[in-house]
């Protein structure tokens, strides 16, 4: 897997602290920096998502397909999979994730309580190497809602 990442800055855009992301699949991402109301020269000026951010964002897509790989795999009638992700940082650098909630919404038609928990667990526990790797330094929790489609 490959990525690489370029500064926007000197290319004339209107963030001096904006970056594109090519993967090596050949999608780009842009990202952007807070912007610093001290050193404005410092800041983004908010145009796109933060890094740590699209590190949040990918691991809920990580996880989430996961759970509906794994629900679908089950034979479960599964028709919609969401994550909302809350977390908080540490106050000094390194600034990582210090806690991080997922809470899932998942719809279906007869889907168990049970397998949603199961498949939670399992990409939480075995395959989502993005939250596996996040869990090295923040406290994961999880919780769900089953709505009954």
């Amino acid at each position: 897997m490959e990525c690489t990442v370029s500064w926007t800055g000197n290319s004339g855009t209107r963030s001096g602290m904006g970056f594109i992301a090519e993967t090596g699949s050949g999608h780009v991402v842009a990202m952007d920096g807070a912007p610093d109301a001290a050193k404005p020269e410092n800041g983004g000026q908010n145009l796109a998502p933060r890094p740590m951010e699209l590190l949040l964002a990918g691991t809920g897509g990580c996880t989430a397909y996961d759970v509906v790989l794994i629900l679908k795999r089950g034979r479960h009638n599964v028709q919609g999979c969401s994550v909302k992700i809350s977390s908080e940082r540490a106050t000094e650098d390194p600034k990582v994730f210090t806690k991080i909630n997922m809470h899932f919404t998942v719809t279906g038609q007869g889907v168990p309580a049970s397998a949603v928990e199961r498949a939670i667990a399992m990409s939480h526990d075995k395959y989502c190497s993005a939250s596996i790797m996040l869990g090295k330094t923040a406290d994961i929790t999880t919780s769900f809602v089953l709505v009954e489609a």
